[in-house]
Order: structure tokens, then C-alpha cells, then sequence
């Protein structure tokens, strides 16, 4: 998404713009400066980073947040205090994990979009991705999220992410920890198939969110999870 032509649409036609973050992380994108009113992150995932709390963040303009914090003192939803101490601890090593998963999700993403048995890979920073040149004039790093498509079925999906060793089977994202989930049967089960067909969700996609573990021990264990499909020959489409 263009980050600057958004923004100067909502502001010809006086529309407030809100985005969630979550995914770049303010390491690796800040949309306030390319005009955009409010910025959301799910702080149970980067900014947390461990995978042990729930909160989450928004910042913006003053009278924006204003607003919010009224709303918020009316409903009531507040962070435990020791929920906030591992937040505050999180975002103390925000940095450094970030620049560790850019390089690591990179790494495997490259990797996949090589392999025979692989059909698509998705990840912003790919050289063949066709939105690389925005990502990379809006970002500084790809992030720790990407997914790709394997030649063959929705069981040989699954045969792979339950063959991974190094990649937890969960739905989460963000964390220390690599993680591997199929999203028709987790964050899009409850999506039609006809609609999850046109978002592009087949039963063949497999999202990774990769951590911070050393990249080749993270390859590896995806080279011999790969192992339990046969092979397609077709060529890697990138997008």
C-alpha cells in the first residue's frame, strides 16, 4: 500500500487514516511520515517480543489521542502492571530483534523462492516481489512474516509445517521463536473458501513468522520438512 497517496486522498476529503503496523514495527516503517493520523501495533507480538503478554498500542496526534484515552478511561481496558514491565522490557531489545528477523525472514525467503517444490513466495523485500521498490522506499527492513505456496496439496501443507522441528506449529507472530501456521486452518478457517480464494489463501499456503534463531539451522529444517512432498518441477512465482 502507498503509504503517501492514502494519505493524501484521506486528507483532500478531511477522512482520519489508521493503519496497523504490527508487522513492520516502527524498526522498520513509521507511517507518520508519510501522513498517516493514527499507527496501531498489537504489542502482544514484536514489541512484546516473548510471546507473554497481551496489550495494544496507538499513537498519533495529540488531540487524536486524546480522544481515545477518554474512550479508554470510560470502557476500562488497562494493562496489569506486570503485563506493562514485560512490555517496557520488550521494547528494550526491539531493535536488535528486528534487524535479526529481517535478515533471518530474508534469508529463508530467499531460500524457498530457489526450492523446486516451492510454487510462490511472499515477502516484500524478494527481488521478484512486484511491490519491492515501494516496500523498500517506505521501509527499512522486509520484517519477520512471509509465506509461500508448496507444490501439491493442503495435506502436503500440513505435512510440512508438522515436520518442521525448529518452527512452533502456532498462530501467533512476533515472537524470539519461529513459528509456522496454515491459515485455512487457523487465522482464515472461519472465511468462506470462495472469499479466501479470492484473498489469494489456498490450502497450499504456509505462514512462517521467523525468529531469531541462527538462519541456516532454520533453513535446514525447512530443507528436510520439504522432503515429505514429491517434487513439481515448476518454476517459483514470486509475489
Amino acid at each position: 500500500m502507498d503509504l503517501k497517496k492514502v494519505s493524501a486522498i484521506a486528507k483532500r476529503h478531511g477522512i482520519t487514516t489508521l493503519i496497523d503496523s504490527t508487522f513492520a514495527t516502527p524498526i522498520n516503517q513509521r507511517p507518520a511520515e508519510f501522513g498517516i493520523d493514527l499507527v496501531m501495533h498489537s504489542g502482544t507480538k514484536y514489541f512484546g517480543g516473548h510471546s507473554d503478554l497481551i496489550c495494544g498500542i496507538i499513537a498519533g496526534r495529540r488531540d487524536l489521542i486524546d480522544n481515545i484515552w477518554e474512550s479508554r478511561t470510560v470502557l476500562g481496558p488497562c494493562m496489569d502492571p506486570h503485563a506493562a514491565w514485560l512490555l517496557l522490557r520488550g521494547i528494550k531489545t526491539l531493535a536488535v530483534r528486528g534487524q535479526q528477523q529481517n535478515e533471518n525472514a530474508l534469508r529463508v525467503a530467499q531460500f524457498l523462492a530457489r526450492h523446486p517444490k516451492v510454487r510462490s513466495v511472499h515477502y516484500p523485500f524478494l527481488e521478484d516481489h512486484p511491490q519491492r521498490a515501494l516496500a523498500m522506499e517506505q521501509m527499512r527492513g522486509g520484517g519477520g512474516v512471509l509465506s509461500f505456496e508448496v507444490e501439491g496439496s493442503g495435506d502436503d501443507a500440513r505435512r510440512i509445517a508438522e515436520s518442521l522441528n525448529l518452527f512452533t506449529l502456532a498462530p501467533s507472530l512476533g515472537g524470539v521463536d519461529s513459528l509456522v501456521t496454515i491459515p485455512v486452518l487457523t487465522s482464515h478457517a472461519m472465511i468462506s473458501p470462495e472469499l479466501r480464494a479470492k484473498m489469494g489463501v489456498t490450502e497450499q499456503l504456509i505462514r512462517l513468522s521467523v525468529g531469531i534463531e541462527n538462519a541456516d539451522d532454520l533453513i535446514a529444517d525447512l530443507e528436510q520438512a520439504l522432503a515429505a512432498v514429491k517434487p513439481a518441477g515448476q518454476k517459483v512465482e514470486v509475489g
